[in-house]
């Protein structure tokens, strides 16, 4: 953690902004979201399907969007997006203090979608583009400050929570205004490029480039293996254990991963591999993360009691769950080798006026390829549990990461990436 802090008084104040604006947007959305779906159930008596498409309207519309955020950032500028996105956001999760009509939670929860898929992408651009040739290490810390928002989220959330459900909406919502006033107040203005086309032509021109597409197809798969900490990992965990609660160890373990080792595991990846060698090799550690789990499925028996809560309870299973854990730890460490080059490639497939367009495409996909990927694992665990083969879904997710990473090879093989410097 000290490197961490050490690398970013090494940057521009411009871009230690940028890493305060993202661990503010990871603090106040998982201040606010992990309680959301709990408010909806216990104070306004949504039935869970219900529950279900409000929370969905809002993962779909940011990943769904973002493609248009990047282009705006492009055509308007990354601070005029990014500031509309901070304030749309904070208009939608202090919406969620007053309103309890189901119009109005979907209008707020789309309002919150569409508030990330502009600054998301925006602040990404304006990342590359300020950092210069320290780009890598700007998204390496740009991993570790939305990691440290994470993790105090929902600590801050669950202390205002015992007070009632609109103090954490209003902080929530406060959260991201202050935001917002830093950056008009802050955020140097960079002017954008002048576009002699139109939008519709530069999307043309990136879904062409057929090196480009592989490469999101490729490196899509670290979303839609690291998305597995909120689903099958916390199932296995809970399975094996009996105890709901054994699912926080395993956060905290990811958690403690990124913010301990983002920075020392990124600079010695820089010294020593090319950025595609770095990627692929981290796509393979996130699918290998799932062997010690299809190894031992079928050997761990299901919990027969469920137990509560307590600390006791969850030490008492820490060896029922050490798999989880093992396998949590393998699969952050990957994303930590292989995320801050994949957003410092994907920045540099297109022409500089396109940095948001191409970042926005990115997560997009890779968005989309979660949620396709999370219904299939899904699908397949259950098809794993009919048919007593536990590890089955265990060795689709390794296969998965084991082909993404073979796909990574091929295009290195054939010079598919462009030069890092390029911008």
């Amino acid at each position: 953690m000290l490197s961490a802090i050490r690398s970013v008084r090494s940057l521009s104040r411009t871009v230690q902004l940028l890493l305060l604006n993202q661990f503010g947007v990871n603090l106040g959305f998982f201040l606010l979201m992990p309680y959301l779906a709990t408010h909806l159930r216990e104070n306004l008596q949504l039935p869970t399907g219900v529950i279900g498409a409000v929370i969905g309207v809002r993962s779909l519309s940011q990943q769904g969007l973002t493609l248009f955020g990047g282009s705006a950032a492009d055509r308007f500028g990354c601070r005029p997006v990014i500031i509309t996105g901070c304030a749309l956001r904070a208009v939608g999760f202090a919406a969620f203090a007053f309103l309890d009509s189901l119009p109005g939670l979907f209008a707020a929860t789309l309002l919150a979608g569409v508030a990330g898929a502009l600054f998301s992408p925006a602040a990404r651009a304006y990342l590359a583009h300020e950092s210069g040739d320290q780009r890598l290490r700007a998204f390496a810390l740009l991993n570790v400050a939305g990691e440290a928002g994470t993790l105090l989220g929902p600590l801050l959330g669950g202390v205002l929570l015992a007070v009632e459900f609109p103090a954490v909406a209003i902080t929530a919502a406060a959260v991201f205004a202050a935001l917002t006033i830093a950056q008009v107040v802050a955020l140097p203005t960079r002017a954008p490029r002048p576009a002699a086309r139109s939008v519709l032509v530069d999307w043309r021109e990136m879904s062409a480039d057929r090196r480009f597409l592989l490469f999101i197809c490729a490196t899509s798969g670290l979303f839609v293996l690291y998305s597995q900490l909120y689903l099958v990992l916390p199932l296995e965990a809970s399975r094996v254990s009996g105890v709901d609660s054994t699912v926080a160890v395993l956060f905290v373990a990811s958690t403690l991963v990124t913010l301990g080792l983002q920075v020392r595991v990124t600079n010695w990846c820089q010294r020593h591999w090319e950025p595609p060698t770095a990627i692929g090799v981290g796509l393979a550690l996130c699918g290998l993360a799932f062997v010690p789990l299809a190894v031992t499925a079928s050997l761990q028996p299901t919990a027969t009691d469920r137990r509560d809560g307590g600390m006791a309870a969850v030490l008492l299973s820490l060896p029922a769950i050490s798999p989880a854990i093992l396998a949590t730890i393998v699969l952050t460490l990957g994303v930590v080798v292989a995320q801050p080059f994949v957003l410092d490639l994907t920045a540099t497939f297109g022409r500089g006026t396109l940095t948001g367009t191409y970042l926005g495409a990115y997560a997009m996909v890779a968005g989309l390829a979660s949620a396709i990927g999370n219904t299939v694992v899904g699908y397949v665990a259950d098809l794993g549990s009919r048919l007593d083969m536990p590890w089955l879904p265990w060795l689709l997710l390794v296969g998965h990461g084991v082909a993404c990473a073979t796909l990574i090879g091929v295009l290195r093989s054939r010079a598919a990436f462009p030069p890092r410097n390029r911008l």
